[in-house]
């Protein structure tokens, strides 16, 4: 786990670094527009039509579904509650309650996974992903900011939902997969080439979209509760109804590290659109990332030996 982190955090690194020193004849924005396009359009779909595809899709596909949504629950109310004991105006309060429940479970916890794990826990990280992440994040997520930001925009979910290339992906791998027809071999290649690209990228988009200049000490009473929810909280609640369910022992450390994910980036997003105190929130995702650094080879060595 430790060598993985540092694998990863040096392709942070360069991310950030390539932020502050990128070529000026284009602008770091476009940079990070144009990698995070390549990865968001074209390689992650994929990657994800190519492991769904060929993924047995059974009742442990609805177990992961299942606990992604009862993590996404347990970090709402818990931060909701904690959010009755400070003082947080309505814009922070949206920024919080996104930031403790949705973790950065593709473009930290798929390479997390896949270099502690190994490749065949790709489909359990785009599952809990796509399968509950994104579809509430983008419905009752953007509801949520739409109630507490200052952006009163109309939301549709179902809109949003279908300007989402991954769930086009799972959508057509779900389709391939349940009528029974087969991947050819050159198309497995195709795809599997273009899926080679998404790991390494997407470090380097993190590290681009991490706003490290926002974590400041006037954010620090608000960001402790996040760190506590979301990287402690979630993920012993998730390794208890993974418990419960009956999970197997290798999809019950997949599942606690994914939910064990620091803050989901493309919250952002969704903050600054809807008015909600952005910079807190990308606070949150820069401060969540650095601890778990070390979070998470604890909850590794723990479950390893559990």
């Amino acid at each position: 786990m430790f060598t993985a982190l540092i694998q990863m955090s040096l392709l942070i690194a360069c991310g950030a670094i390539w932020k502050n020193h990128a070529p000026s004849h284009i602008s770091s924005l476009a940079h990070r527009r144009a990698l995070t396009d390549l990865v968001y359009y074209i390689l992650l779909p994929a990657l994800v039509l190519d492991v769904i595809w060929r993924t047995p899709l059974n009742s442990t596909s609805l177990q992961i579904s299942f606990i992604a949504t009862c993590g996404i629950i347990t970090g709402l109310i818990a931060m909701w509650l904690v959010l009755k004991l400070l003082k947080a105006n309505r814009q922070q309060t949206g920024a919080l309650l996104l930031a403790a429940s949705f973790p950065n479970s593709t473009y930290l916890g798929l390479p997390v996974l896949d270099q502690v794990l190994g490749s065949h826990t790709r489909s359990t990280a785009l599952q809990y992903d796509l399968f509950a992440c994104t579809p509430i994040l983008l419905s009752f997520g953007m509801l949520l900011a739409q109630f507490y930001g200052g952006n009163k925009t109309d939301v549709h979910p179902i809109q949003e939902l279908l300007k989402v290339p991954p769930l086009w992906a799972v959508s057509i791998g779900i389709t391939l997969n349940l009528i029974g027809i087969p991947q050819p071999d050159i198309i497995h290649s195709g795809l599997s080439l273009l899926a080679g690209g998404v790991v390494p990228l997407m470090l380097i988009v993190l590290g681009m979209s991490i706003r490290w200049h926002s974590l400041h000490l006037r954010f620090l009473r608000l960001l402790l509760p996040v760190v506590l929810i979301s990287l402690i909280l979630v993920p012993l609640s998730v390794l208890g109804i993974s418990h419960t369910i009956g999970m197997t022992s290798e999809l019950n450390i997949s599942v606690v590290l994914i939910a064990a994910m620091p803050t989901m980036v493309f919250g952002i997003v969704i903050c600054e659109r809807y008015q909600l105190d952005s910079e807190l929130y990308a606070a949150a995702v820069a401060l969540t990332t650095i601890m778990s650094l070390l979070t998470l080879p604890v909850w590794f060595q723990w479950l390893s030996v559990s």
